[in-house]
């Protein structure tokens, strides 16, 4: 299970990118962002247990409802390396 302390409410779309990692706010369960569907108005959305996602099984969820229910992991950035 991971920390809360890694994870942050969802501010705007810029922090929505394929492969991050999201929970919702109330429970622990673990999911991995895909791709924004344009036709579904929404965010693939895929379940990861014990760090494995699985592709078999995937929801689309609005932006909206993600910034109300999830909160997203905090991606530390090495500095040295994006200079």
């Amino acid at each position: 299970m991971m920390n809360n302390n890694n994870f942050q409410n969802i501010f705007d779309a810029y922090q929505l990118v394929s492969g991050a990692k999201i929970k919702g706010k109330t429970q622990d369960e673990m999911f991995e962002l895909g791709e924004y569907d344009a036709n579904k108005r929404g965010y693939t959305v895929y379940p990861i247990d014990n760090g494995v996602r699985y592709d078999d099984f995937a929801v689309v969820v609005a932006e909206k409802e993600l910034k109300n229910n999830f909160l997203i992991e905090i991606v530390k950035v090495n500095t040295a390396l994006a200079a």
